[in-house]
């Protein structure tokens, strides 16, 4: 491809640590080393659609590499969802003059890139997902962050469990994938980890959570959003849903809570950590992680190899087509499952 491109980038669905990591590797190589112009589009999806745009220079991206969020804003619009989404979008890209995209996002955004693939327009895509959710790359930055956010919650929740002799019922992010209920519950050492992969019996629960007080411990009881009571379904927060379709899920936590509370007669309490674990700061290893993918990312416009996703594989930065990136989501397996059971009680 030619120097001296144009070159949009944007950041779709759920804010995330590192999504401005990842906009300062692509405009500092993209102007620095392949002499293109970058233009930024506000709010995710919906800034090419209705034109909203910000240009992006080396002072622009200066001090942004340790800020949560994005600069850029996000949103989840779906321009196939919106009436004349696709040629609106079309026609600014056209009006900016920008020959190519990199989108920053999930399994959505990263959905509507390979649409749009199709249509004619040239994208390149970028994995974020605090989820760690999507099967084409080992990790997501923004997932690291997020566990070590959810890590000292459980770190400074016990202590508190500890003194009042109650059952803590800690709810972190995860619709459909355990990955952060996994993890933070190992690394802060809960009694229970509850993930949407294994139905769980609350009997067993309360059975775990009685054998802790005999001990004279407090229990500490990690749960994904996502996850499901055996013979159950999602607990919802409302019935809405989004561009994608997607259910907003939540108040699994203070269900179990008040479950435990009723079936062993001992006080126990939710905290819902919500967006808490969407904020703030990213970790070392997700503001090196979404600089590598930048840096790769604008490799690959430069080169004009679009469709296609840049990934982590083992310590190595891999292209993959945007379809595998979507195809499905990667899950806690069983067996990973079962290494932490061990400790469970």
């Amino acid at each position: 491809m030619p120097a001296g491109m144009r070159v949009g980038v944007l950041t779709g669905g759920g804010d995330c640590p590192g999504l401005n990591a990842v906009l300062r590797a692509v405009t500092r190589k993209g102007i620095s080393v392949h002499g293109h112009e970058i233009l930024g589009f506000r709010s995710g999806w919906l800034g090419p659609v209705e034109g909203l745009t910000m240009p992006l220079s080396l002072d622009t991206v200066e001090e942004i590499l340790d800020r949560g969020g994005t600069i850029l804003g996000s949103s989840r619009t779906n321009p196939y969802k919106v009436d004349d989404g696709v040629a609106r979008l079309k026609a600014t890209l056209a009006e900016h003059r920008v020959d190519a995209l990199v989108a920053i996002g999930g399994e959505d955004t990263l959905g509507v890139a390979e649409q749009l693939t199709h249509d004619g327009v040239p994208v390149v895509g970028v994995p974020k997902t605090i989820d760690n959710d999507l099967d084409a790359t080992d990790y997501t930055f923004g997932f690291d962050t997020a566990v070590h956010i959810a890590t000292e919650a459980i770190d400074r929740l016990r202590t508190t469990a500890e003194s009042h002799h109650r059952a803590l019922v800690v709810e972190v992010m995860g619709r459909h994938a355990g990955w952060i209920a996994l993890h933070s519950g190992l690394a802060g050492g809960a009694n229970v980890i509850l993930v949407p992969e294994q139905p769980f019996s609350v009997e067993k629960v309360c059975e775990w959570v009685e054998r802790r007080f005999e001990r004279q411990y407090a229990p500490i009881i990690v749960v994904a959003e996502g996850a499901i009571p055996e013979g159950g379904k999602e607990l919802l927060v409302t019935g809405e849903r989004d561009a994608f379709g997607h259910v907003r899920l939540g108040g699994v936590g203070t269900w179990l809570a008040d479950e435990i509370a009723k079936r062993t007669g001992k006080e126990s309490r939710a905290v819902v950590l919500g967006h808490t674990q969407r904020g703030g700061t990213p970790t070392a290893y997700d503001r090196v992680l979404a600089t590598r993918f930048g840096l790769h990312a604008v490799d690959a416009v430069a080169e004009g190899d679009f469709g296609k996703m840049v990934a982590l594989r083992g310590t190595d930065i891999v292209r993959v087509p945007l379809s595998a990136a979507t195809a499905k989501l990667k899950t806690v397996p069983l067996g990973r499952y079962a290494e932490a059971e061990v400790l469970f009680g």
